[in-house]
């Protein structure tokens, strides 16, 4: 059974799972219900496109390597340890999103932390931001079996926000930990957000 976790907590995923190594890293959100539309139905806001998006760290969270971020236009990792499932457009439907996979053999020793991230594509064209998005979670999966370990439904209210620093998987004396951030931050797209970090 997952665990569940609230803003801040850390929690370790090596220890307490041995031979854990492949994780699957799911992201999911929802655009927020207007209220009745014509006939008095629900109805969604325009789409919005969250896109997820992993920075592999230094020991000073620096971005070290251009390959080291992951995301939409860049699925893998120079070093193939990050896997980007690729870009959902929408967030519809049910389950994640997107997905981010870790091999944390692979993961190079100078990497000391994998943050994953979330922003809005084309947020200021489109004028959104993250008030118009509910149920937003991440979630921690061992890929050898699908168990879920770990959960983090991102609550508070990131109204006028456009990127969400969501959590991160850090190494911590030999073993790997996931840390809930849930931070909202402004960066228009996803390189003035990795900028923060070089």
């Amino acid at each position: 059974m997952a665990i569940s976790l609230v803003k801040g907590q850390k929690i370790d995923l090596t220890k307490s799972n041995a031979g854990l190594t492949n994780l699957i890293v799911g992201l999911g959100w929802d655009p927020v219900q207007q209220k009745k539309g014509l006939f008095g139905f629900l109805k969604a806001e325009a789409n919005i496109d969250c896109d997820a998006s992993a920075l592999l760290l230094d020991a000073n969270d620096r971005l070290t390597k251009d390959g080291n971020l992951v995301c939409f236009y860049n699925k893998k990792s120079k070093c193939q340890s990050v896997i980007h499932s690729g870009d959902n457009l929408t967030g519809e439907g049910d389950g994640d999103d997107e997905q981010i996979f870790v091999d944390l053999k692979k993961v190079p020793s100078d990497v000391a932390k994998i943050l994953m991230v979330v922003n809005i594509y084309d947020c200021e064209k489109r004028r959104q931001d993250f008030g118009m998005i509910q149920k937003a979670y991440i979630r921690v999966v061992n890929r050898a079996n699908n168990q879920e370990l770990v959960r983090f439904n991102l609550s508070d209210n990131y109204s006028g926000k456009t990127a969400l620093i969501v959590a991160e998987i850090y190494r911590h004396d030999g073993d790997w930990k996931f840390n809930a951030i849930g931070e909202g931050a402004y960066a228009a797209h996803i390189d003035l957000l990795a900028a923060k970090y070089k």
